[in-house]
Order: structure tokens, then C-alpha cells, then sequence
């Protein structure tokens, strides 16, 4: 059952529902028409800096699937608040944020939407873009046959390993199978001197995918340098390429990363 919701003012040019998969029921906010493109939030929720980029998304010819994962949908980052949203992540059955043998369970749920997405708008196939607390997802959904582009913005799970994937080896094997029998790749992206997504981990996913992993490494200059407080405080590190560490400048590297991701959605998900 699909229930219609009020929606906040931040997403007034969004629609809502719930959708319940597997049991699990969740909020997803969506917009625009074409090929379904799943934007999943970073820590510490759906904040104007990730509306934006979803926006950009859906204006380019998509129809963007936003669900909510985690904090208060449209509000701006502040310290106290993230802070007290991240600590409830950790603990939630939902997420995986250690190193372990499998990834998050909330991967499952998000396939499902892929899934569904594609049922309701058509087209090719589904793309996704994980951010941060789930930027490693959009490698794990592969699984799902409809998902055609999978994006990693600054993947940062497991916290306690910096060379840690958040998948089992067995979900590794499939999603590589998979890869390369569709001649599929994957692009990633993070800042050089991110403290939360270091070089170790953007190795690993090398030395496992090969040239299926595109990986750009973006100079810690070409981040905003003023942030929402819960990223300069919290966060303190370039971070967020596409969302609160994006300048929205002709000829910033993080603009350029913005419309290199939205060429690789077209050139995935597009006729």
C-alpha cells in the first residue's frame, strides 16, 4: 500500500509516498520524467545541498527517487542535530557501519525500489547515487538486474577500516560477474584529503573492480571552504563533491564532476 503524505517546503517541487518493500516501509520523495535515477542522502539526511543536486538530476531529463533514510527531510546540517542523527545510524539495525561480512540490510530495501522504479517509469534500466553513509549502496544494488549506473560520491562505510568495502566477498564476486559480462563500469569520486573516505579505500575497490572502477580524486582546494555548520564542525574535511562542498562556478572541478555524472546517467539509462 502506497500512502500520499504532506511533503516539506524544501521538496515543494516534489511529490510523496510511502513505500513498504519487504516490510520495511519508508519515505520516498519523486519528481520529473524519464529514466529513474535513485539519490540517496548523505549524513546527516536530505538537506537543501542534496535537493539541489537532485534538481540538476531530474532537469536533465530524469525522474529522481529521493528516500529517506535518516534525519529531517530538508532541513540544514547543524552540529548538535547530526550529531545525535549519526549516532542513531550507527546503532540501527539498517545500517552496517563497522567492517563486516555483508552489507548494510538496508541495501535490500533499496534494490526493491530500484526495482520497482523501473516498473513505473520505464526505460532502460535504473541508476543510483550513493553519497557518504551510503555511497558504497549504489555498488551492492548492481545486484539488481534493472540497475544500469551506479555512482559512489565519497563512500565512508565501514567507519573502522579505511580500506573496507561494506560488501560480502560473495556480493563482490556477483556484482564483478555481472559488470563485466554487461560491459557496465563504476564511477566514484572523493576529495584527496578526505579524512572519512581515504585513498585506502578507493585502492581496494581498484584492486577488486579493475578498470570497472572509474575513480576521480578531486584537489582539496576545489571544495567550499564554508560548508553547513554540521560539515565544517562535524565533518572537517573536504567531503561532499556534488552537494555541501560543491562550488557552483563555471570551472570548478566539483561542477565538472556534477555534469560528468549526469553524461554518465544519460549515456547508461538513455535511448
Amino acid at each position: 500500500m502506497r500512502m500520499e503524505f504532506s511533503v516539506p517546503i524544501e521538496l515543494f517541487d516534489f511529490q510523496s509516498r510511502e513505500v513498504t518493500i519487504g516490510g520495511i516501509t519508508k519515505v520516498v520523495y519523486f519528481s520529473g520524467v524519464g529514466p529513474a535515477v535513485i539519490v540517496m542522502p548523505e549524513m546527516p539526511g536530505i538537506s537543501p545541498d542534496l535537493i539541489r543536486f537532485a534538481r540538476w538530476v531530474r532537469e536533465a531529463g530524469f525522474t529522481v527517487f529521493l528516500p529517506s533514510l535518516f534525519g529531517k527531510d530538508g532541513a540544514i546540517p547543524q552540529v548538535r542535530e547530526g550529531i545525535v542523527i549519526f549516532k542513531r545510524a550507527c546503532v540501527s539495525f539498517e545500517f552496517r557501519t563497522l567492517a563486516s561480512n555483508g552489507s548494510s540490510p538496508i541495501v535490500d530495501w533499496l534494490r526493491g525500489l530500484a526495482k520497482q522504479a523501473h516498473v513505473e517509469v520505464g526505460g532502460k534500466g535504473v541508476g543510483a547515487i550513493g553519497m557518504c553513509f551510503t555511497g558504497n549502496f549504489a555498488l551492492t544494488m548492481m545486484l539488481e538486474p534493472s540497475m544500469l549506473a551506479a555512482v559512489l560520491c565519497q563512500p565512508s562505510l565501514p567507519l573502522d577500516d579505511p580500506a573496507g568495502i561494506n560488501m560480502s566477498p560473495e556480493e563482490l564476486t556477483e556484482v564483478k560477474k555481472r559488470l563485466r559480462q554487461e560491459n557496465l563500469e563504476i564511477l566514484a569520486y572523493r576529495f584527496s584529503g578526505d579524512v572519512h573516505c581515504r585513498e585506502e579505500r578507493f585502492c581496494a575497490y581498484k584492486k577488486e573492480l579493475g578498470d570497472l572502477f572509474v575513480d576521480r580524486v578531486l584537489p582539496d582546494n576545489a571544495a567550499n571552504s564554508k560548508p553547513p555548520p554540521f560539515f565544517d564542525k562535524v565533518i572537517a574535511s573536504p567531503h561532499s563533491v556534488v552537494t555541501a562542498h560543491l562550488i557552483d562556478e563555471v570551472g570548478q572541478p566539483t561542477l565538472k564532476a556534477r555534469d560528468e555524472i549526469i553524461s554518465f546517467l544519460k549515456m547508461r539509462l538513455k535511448d
